[in-house]
């Protein structure tokens, strides 16, 4: 996960100045917007790896149902055959 640099100092000062809020609540403001922005973030690199990791999973899972449906075939093939023999 990535990390977003938030400068709470500079926010809490901009909105007490800017918002006339008391230092109490500017803090606080501050201090949930710095968890809120440092929470759960990811990168395009974590994207792609998750997105990577996705797409050798469906591999799987579809080489897995071909072989399924392969063995199928031929189970049904032979119960024919010696169904007619």
């Amino acid at each position: 996960m990535a990390a977003v640099a938030f400068d709470t100092l500079k926010f809490a000062r901009t909105v007490r100045e800017k918002a006339k809020l008391s230092p109490e609540q500017a803090e606080g403001l501050a201090d949930a917007m710095a968890e809120a922005l440092q929470g759960d973030l990811v990168t395009k690199a974590d994207l792609r790896a998750e997105l990577a990791d996705t797409r050798s999973e469906i591999v799987r899972w579809v080489a897995g149902l071909i072989g399924f449906q392969t063995l199928a075939v031929i189970g049904a093939v032979v119960a024919l055959d010696r169904a007619l023999h």
